[in-house]
């Protein structure tokens, strides 16, 4: 039950920034993944996956939040970030 929770609060988390447009790059990249044949569906979750790799980093590392590091692994997409 709490993994389908995670799932709900990080695709919410990619609709907030999607209305936002902040950052702009989380746009950019679900409008590039679907020219590139994607379903919204698989591109939200893929979008997620870079989502949740940033928030592994602030909270199990201690890092703070990198946005530099956010854009550059959702350029990187369809590669899924390593953690």
């Amino acid at each position: 039950m709490a993994k389908q929770h995670m799932k709900v609060a990080i695709i919410e988390v990619i609709d907030n920034q999607l209305a936002a447009n902040d950052p702009p790059e989380t746009r950019q990249t679900l409008d590039r993944l679907l020219l590139e044949g994607h379903s919204e569906k698989d591109a939200k979750k893929l979008i997620g996956c870079v989502v949740t790799a940033e928030i592994f980093d602030v909270l199990k590392k201690g890092e703070p939040f990198n946005l530099e590091r956010f854009i550059q692994a959702l350029n990187a997409l369809p590669k899924i970030p390593e953690g």
